[in-house]
């Protein structure tokens, strides 16, 4: 056999001038990608199977499973050289057609995606990786690149490109950092409660109005060993944020946060640990929901749910709608009375249609119990009246917590916030005892979630400036502590006291017509930042005060959702670098929060980790029971 028609590259190579019948030298370019190469018939089969160290390119168009084809012809070429049979010859034609398929075939939509499909199915359909936005941008990548793309090996995922994406997070923090000893920062302490293992996975994250950061995570039992070492992480974090940069500390730990607090503050006496606000209001929405006169609402709404879910049992298709859907996961979680009756509301004119219906009817024939009761609650006013009234009693609460946002501030409104629930209680006509229930209730719960910076806020947004402030008993007292925590030298508080003076008797620039008219359309930073330059040093307490968190909110969700497991990732595969990978992980959920593209909560829940002393570690088949610990602070 010829030696030429042997070599099967040729048939996929253009050959053109330059060369004499027989050379083994030629000018030739590849069918698959254009590129151009002189040479013989080795450099043509470097090219076709990715072979390097002969001076051409991997070709860029080919696939993996074309190129599979190759070698398989590649190795009928050796052993037809060596062996020289015709059976070998027949083989070759056989392989060289079904290579000839391989080429012709064109993959369709529907193939890509049965094979996207069984990647899911074989992953147990893992909906956090199919809503990632990381995913998307995969995808788009690899068909941007072409055939012939492929995937890092694991050993370089969890070394070299583990430590690469490490690096751009930290050059992106870098910049966030420098906005800290601006700004000041609030360090924010998440967790949830295993209560196998009596255990809380917690995750450390800085916040500020640059963004949101994680630092690092930890598990805390219930021993004192492990006590020790949460006071000793978190002293870490301080002096890693700069302990002139930390103004406060949020943490909703239960027990662990109490005891923690005077050893750490002993430490670091400037720093103010404060209750998590959001927590605070969810619980007092849950109180107002369990006073007698609401409880009988709330329970009614439940039976509805119970009656309606069996009837849709048994008619899916006339009652499609879903009784337990909520869009704020958060919420639903530390406050479900209200969203349960929020939902029952929202679907008023469904379930009214569902129980007059003839299929209604000749269902509750055949079903035991009583639907007398359902049934007149439904159709009837009472129940719909009781549920919008404790609608609305919850609805102030509702407008607070969707302010917690790190990109506003809401230091002062907490304040302010207190002053208007009562407001708005007083002017729902309720009757005079279940009015004082609601007063005591809202003043109890403001004296739980009370920390001196909101007093200190309330008197330094701009927003409140004239609310009589300095005749108020408890903001002054809040306004007092604030300065006693905030500068130990006495000279540099008389300074802040004077200043204080000057702001609110409108010296200088801060009784300018702009100044004045801008109190309440800029932000409140940014207020001070353009008009506060001639109290320099109130200036700079009222910029840190007004851009400080007051909830765990803004970083609650990424750790509810923190469902990867890590220790088992690392422990299977051999990942050493396990804090690496959960710092990488997190930070990337924040960088697509940020961005608007957070992926939903899961019902898998926290991922893991393995720390020396006291620190217990935990698989990912645990369920997440947060509430336990709303029940533990409310102990507390």
């Amino acid at each position: 056999m010829p030696s030429e028609s042997d070599k099967w590259g040729w048939e996929h190579v253009s050959v053109f001038g330059g060369f004499e019948r027989g050379s083994g030298t030629k000018r030739w370019k590849c069918n698959h990608c254009n590129l151009r190469y002189n040479g013989s018939y080795s450099r043509v089969r470097a090219h076709l199977l990715g072979f390097s160290g002969v001076g051409v390119k991997s070709c860029p168009a080919i696939d993996r499973s074309m190129r599979e084809a190759f070698q398989i012809l590649e190795e009928e070429r050796l052993a037809r050289k060596k062996k020289r049979t015709s059976g070998s010859a027949k083989h070759s034609k056989r392989i060289r057609m079904s290579l000839s398929s391989v080429i012709a075939k064109t993959v369709s939509k529907e193939d890509v995606d049965d094979l996207v499909a069984r990647f899911f199915y074989a992953a147990g359909l893992n909906v956090n990786v199919i809503n990632s936005p990381y995913f998307l941008e995969m995808v788009k990548a690899i068909a941007a690149f072409g055939p012939g793309y492929e995937l890092p090996s694991l050993d370089k995922l969890s070394d070299s490109f583990l430590s690469k994406e490490r690096g751009k997070i930290e050059k992106f923090m870098a910049s966030v950092r420098e906005s800290w000893p601006h700004t000041g920062c609030t360090i924010l302490c998440v967790s949830s409660l295993d209560s196998r293992l009596s255990c809380f996975p917690t995750g450390i994250f800085v916040s500020s109005p640059r963004g949101l950061i994680f630092l690092k995570a930890l598990d805390i039992d219930d021993t004192d060993e492990a006590e020790n070492l949460f006071i000793s992480v978190l002293s870490d974090a301080i002096l890693d944020v700069g302990p002139k940069n930390v103004l406060q500390i949020i943490s909703h730990l239960g027990h662990v946060c109490k005891s923690s607090e005077s050893l750490l503050l002993s430490k670091f006496p400037h720093i103010f640990w404060s209750p998590c606000t959001s927590q605070s209001v969810h619980m007092l929405m849950e109180e107002i929901a369990d006073l007698e006169w609401i409880k009988s609402t709330v329970s009614c709404a439940k039976r509805i749910e119970q009656h309606m879910m069996y009837y849709q049992h048994a008619y899916p298709c006339l009652f499609t709608h879903n009784l337990k859907e909520s869009s704020d996961p958060i919420s639903a979680k530390f406050a479900p009375s209200y969203c349960f009756v929020q939902r029952i509301v929202e679907i008023k004119q469904a379930l009214q249609e569902a129980v007059v219906s003839e299929e209604f009817k000749q269902w509750k024939l055949n079903m035991p119990g009583d639907h007398v009761i359902v049934e007149s609650s439904i159709i009837g006013d009472d129940f719909w009246d009781k549920a919008h009234l404790f609608l609305q009693l919850c609805e102030p609460f509702v407008r607070l917590l969707a302010t917690f946002d790190i990109d506003k501030s809401v230091m002062g409104a907490i304040y302010d916030w207190q002053v208007q629930a009562l407001e708005d209680v007083r002017s729902k006509g309720v009757d005079t005892s279940a009015l004082n229930q609601l007063e005591v209730l809202i003043e109890n719960r403001w004296d739980a979630l009370f920390s001196p910076l909101h007093a200190a806020g309330y008197i330094l947004n701009p927003r409140y400036f004239g609310k009589g402030q300095n005749k108020d008993k408890t903001v002054m007292r809040g306004w007092k502590a604030s300065l006693e925590r905030y500068e130990s030298d006495s000279a540099s508080r008389r300074i802040l006291r004077e200043q204080l003076s000057s702001y609110w008797r409108l010296e200088g620039c801060l009784g300018e017509e702009d100044a004045v008219d801008f109190r309440d359309k800029m932000e409140p930073v940014a207020w001070w930042e353009n008009f506060g330059f001639e109290i320099p040093h109130l200036q700079t307490l009222a910029i840190q005060v007004l851009s400080q968190a007051s909830s765990v909110t803004t970083c609650q969700e990424i750790w509810q959702v923190n469902d990867f497991p890590c220790r088992e990732a690392a422990n299977r595969f051999g990942v050493e670098r396990v804090e690496d990978l959960v710092f990488v992980r997190n930070n990337l959920r924040l960088h697509s929060q940020r961005n608007g593209n957070s992926t939903p909560p899961s019902s898998q829940r926290n991922a893991h980790f393995g720390y020396p002393s006291g620190v217990k570690t935990w698989d990912n088949d645990h369920l997440d029971q947060t509430t336990d610990i709303v029940n533990i602070h409310d102990k507390l």
